[in-house]
């Protein structure tokens, strides 16, 4: 597969592209709504809630983390985690927009 020309996409659609590829798993999305769930949660705890390897778990915070829709501190040997508020507007209301300047009136065929 060749390289993605992000040069010939608009900054938004590049934005998008990236929102959406860091949203791009179940596991991510189960971690986000849990976290939203309940404000905060050391990263242990995700095993028991999701049942996966805390490797898996750990890699996919990772990801979040690496986008900035989560943060964490570190509490003794435990991280917690929780939404970041800014990214989390930021990719709300960049989605807003791409869903509403798309709204179609009737139908298309």
């Amino acid at each position: 597969m060749g390289a993605t020309k992000t040069d010939l996409f608009t900054k938004q659609q590049n934005d998008i592209a990236n929102m959406a590829k860091a949203l791009a798993h179940p596991a991510r999305i189960a971690i986000l709504q849990h976290l939203v769930k309940i404000n905060a949660c050391i990263g242990g705890d995700l095993v028991d809630e999701l049942g996966l390897a805390q490797a898996t778990i750990s890699q996919h915070l990772k990801e979040l983390k690496a986008v900035g829709l989560i943060q964490g501190t570190v509490e003794g040997t435990s991280i917690c985690y929780c939404i970041n508020p800014k990214t989390w507007k930021q990719y709300r209301d960049l989605f807003d927009k791409f869903f509403d300047s798309s709204m179609m009136e009737g139908n298309c065929c």
